[in-house]
């Protein structure tokens, strides 16, 4: 009986969130950027406390549910595109093995390895699992990086519920004289936060990438308080 441990290979890998972690991001920076700015805007206006409630709440659910079908349409592009390749490339391991095992050798040799070993290893790996080789090493397409539209559409749908619904209830508790300079901080404080954690998320370093989302969030919100400012007089 052989005595050698077998160890798993069970390294967590920060790639395998891309899919849902682009998505929850971008919905959530989304949510709070766009309902904030708009009750910003609607604030600036010198408009009652309901119509500002209206209009945020109006933003959270016509922005979640354009997230969610546009995160849906391009993911599904996208899977669309992955299919076509995938079939393409059954064909031609059908058709023409030979070749795609010279091909897949090349791009062994190209990062290193030895002419024989790399012709060697491709064919090992071939008999295994020719396309879910020729898929990762020629494509780019495995199970970590694949298109999931579901997912990524319920994420951003969630995310930017959860970003909209705060400057939400703000406007919702707090007196209509508050509304714009408590939202406003909020946001940006919210913004920050996110961007930590979503680069933490991801492993790389929370300072820079909070301070950047910060800055946009800002120029976003000081343009439309700018608008519904001018609006307002104007109006009035």
């Amino acid at each position: 009986m052989d005595s050698r441990k077998v160890y798993k290979h069970s390294e967590r890998h920060y790639v395998s969130r891309t899919g849902w972690l682009r998505a929850a991001v971008l919905g959530a920076n989304d949510g709070i950027i766009s309902v904030s700015s708009l009750v910003i805007g609607v604030a600036a206006a010198s408009t009652t406390q309901h119509e500002i409630l209206v209009a945020g709440v109006a933003g959270l659910v016509a922005g979640a549910m354009s997230m969610a079908a546009g995160e849906y349409v391009s993911v599904s592009s996208q899977t669309d595109l992955e299919k076509a390749d995938l079939s393409r490339e059954r064909k031609e391991l059908v058709d023409d093995h030979e070749n795609e095992v010279q091909e897949l050798a090349d791009i062994y040799i190209d990062r290193g390895v030895e002419p024989d070993l790399a012709r060697t290893v491709s064919m090992q790996m071939m008999k295994k699992d020719a396309l879910g080789v020729h898929a990762r090493e020629e494509l780019g397409i495995s199970d970590l990086t694949s298109a999931r539209p579901l997912q990524a559409a319920g994420a951003s749908a969630i995310a930017f519920s959860l970003g909209a619904v705060l400057p939400v209830l703000a406007t919702f508790l707090l007196p209509t004289a508050l509304v714009l300079p408590v939202v406003s901080v909020l946001s940006v404080l919210l913004l920050g936060v996110l961007g930590a954690i979503a680069a933490h998320a991801g492993g790389a370093g929370m300072v820079r990438p909070a301070l950047r989302v910060m800055f946009w969030g800002v120029v976003a919100m000081g343009a439309t308080a700018l608008i519904g400012r001018m609006l307002g007089t104007v109006i009035v």
